[in-house]
């Protein structure tokens, strides 16, 4: 291990006991190196800006308030991923159902066809983020955040289409990077039921993406 990763190691060690100890600044200090990537995942578990915005500030009061049971037997990282997971799943739960793309059309003839169908992405935001955009290519400043943006906005779409717990696995494994041991400890499932829904999961989402390139 490197000096600066022994160094923040221990930084870490120190920040967790004080704030263990009721200190709320420590507290602070601990999560802010984490708090844009938990945003950032509470968004691509959402599709909202404001609704990850929410699970976030409910995960890290839930993390604070359950700070003294944290064991260290997974790394802080892990285990506030598992707090901001478990949000935002029963956010999912909560909250009522999305309005469907088809809701958003003009009043249909009865005697017509049925016509063309509408982008399944209506209502998902853009995350106001370039981390979460491709690398840039050759295209023209604005042409690359508009593909950034369009690709960005289709992958969201593809996530919200799969059940709450493939969305978990794919977003922690495959966007977070989490190895499937700790995707394993986070969402509290057997490395096998683990595998098979990330399998089902990149299934779904590569389908998804076919289907939004051939459209483009």
């Amino acid at each position: 291990m490197s000096p600066s990763r022994t160094d923040s190691t221990v930084q870490e060690r120190e920040l967790l006991q004080t704030a263990m100890e009721g200190s709320e600044d420590a507290y602070r200090r601990l999560v802010e190196p984490h708090r844009s990537e938990l945003h950032a995942h509470c968004y691509r578990m959402l599709g909202s800006v404001q609704d990850a915005e929410d699970a976030l500030q409910e995960a890290l009061v839930r993390a604070w308030r359950g700070l003294d049971r944290f064991e260290g037997r997974s790394s802080l990282r892990s285990w506030l991923y598992r707090i901001a997971t478990n949000t935002s799943l029963d956010a999912i739960q909560r909250r009522p159902k999305r309005v469907l793309p088809i809701d958003y059309g003009p009043p249909a003839d009865p005697h017509g066809g049925v016509g063309e169908p509408l982008v399944e992405s209506v209502w998902i935001e853009p995350y106001p983020d370039e981390t979460l955009g491709l690398e840039d290519g050759y295209a023209s400043p604005d042409a690359r955040y508009e593909q950034r943006e369009a690709v960005e906005l289709a992958f969201i779409a593809a996530l919200q289409l799969l059940p709450a717990n493939q969305r978990a696995v794919i977003t922690l494994r495959d966007v977070e990077g989490l190895s499937a041991e700790e995707a394993c400890n986070v969402l509290g499932l057997s490395e096998t039921n683990q595998r098979v829904l990330l399998h089902r999961a990149r299934a779904k989402v590569r389908s998804a993406f076919e289907e939004y390139l051939e459209q483009t």
